[in-house]
């Protein structure tokens, strides 16, 4: 996430030279991310909804943001 972002809640996914925006609510992929990144990027974002959606609305008040555990 970017603290001087607009529109929808979203993230940034980079994987080599892939790069995509992923909104967080519907999920869906503005960007292109090899098929195994990608279902593993849509994994790990449905189990950290909420704290995606926190961490939104922290950037948008120029907040630092939390961290938030990676898929094991």
């Amino acid at each position: 996430m970017f603290y001087r972002e607009h529109g929808l809640p979203h993230f940034h996914a980079i994987h080599g030279e892939f790069k995509a925006s992923i909104e967080i609510e519907s999920q869906l992929m503005h960007g292109d991310l090899p098929p195994a990144a990608q279902r593993l990027v849509l994994e790990w974002a449905a189990l950290h909804k909420a704290e995606l959606l926190e961490n939104w609305d922290l950037a948008r008040q120029g907040l630092p943001l939390r961290k938030i555990a990676p898929l094991e």
